[in-house]
């Protein structure tokens, strides 16, 4: 089955970002380089798990490498705020990512692909022992044979540009719903039903 790839060799850009209000998100992962744009829908949690594993390898390289690998520390402030370039338009939704260091260009490979019919997952207990890291991610290391998907959209950025983007996606999924302070659950946009008030519905604001 031929593969639609997105392929961005050296992005000008690669950011996640949101669009719609807090309790209406709906998360993007968006790479540009010159006057192209390829945005793809994913999961909050996915977003997360992708910064999650980013941190891991880059740790890893430099444990292994040392200064040599040129990896920045992580940093908690991401140097671009800015939102979503535009247009916006979804791709496709992305099922299963991997993760993969290439020592060749330097730089970190993240693989997102569509429509998966794998049987990798991000399951923490199914970690490889060496990497720590996600099978998805390890088997990313070995090559990605094992997912088949109608497209895929590969990105390729430098260890600083991968802490940048961990700062920010971690930003990005703290700045959700507020919870509500008496049950601490997130609070939807209409009003919040809470189940330390009985199951009635808690306003946002008081009268």
């Amino acid at each position: 089955m031929a593969i639609l790839v997105h392929r961005y060799d050296s992005p000008d850009r690669f950011v996640a970002g949101t669009v719609g209000l807090p309790g209406e998100r709906t998360f993007f992962l968006q790479a540009r380089e010159g006057n192209r744009i390829t945005s793809v829908v994913v999961e909050k949690q996915q977003v997360s798990v992708l910064a999650e594993h980013l941190d891991k390898v880059l740790d890893e390289v430099l444990r292994r490498s040392g200064p040599s690998a040129r990896v920045p520390p992580a940093h908690d402030k991401p140097n671009d705020t800015d939102p979503l370039d535009a247009p916006i338009t979804e791709e496709f939704r992305v099922g299963t990512m991997t993760i993969a260091w290439d020592a060749e260009i330097h730089r970190i490979v993240i693989e997102l692909f569509s429509n998966v019919d794998s049987d990798l997952t991000d399951d923490e207990d199914e970690a490889d022992d060496d990497l720590g890291l996600s099978a998805a991610a390890a088997a990313a290391l070995e090559g990605s044979d094992e997912v088949n998907a109608d497209e895929v959209f590969v990105v390729k950025i430098t260890p600083g540009y991968a802490r940048d983007f961990v700062a920010r996606a971690q930003a990005l999924v703290a700045a959700g719903r507020p919870p509500c302070p008496f049950c601490l659950q997130p609070l939807d946009p209409a009003g919040h039903i809470c189940p330390r008030a009985n199951g009635y519905r808690r306003p946002l604001f008081g009268a």
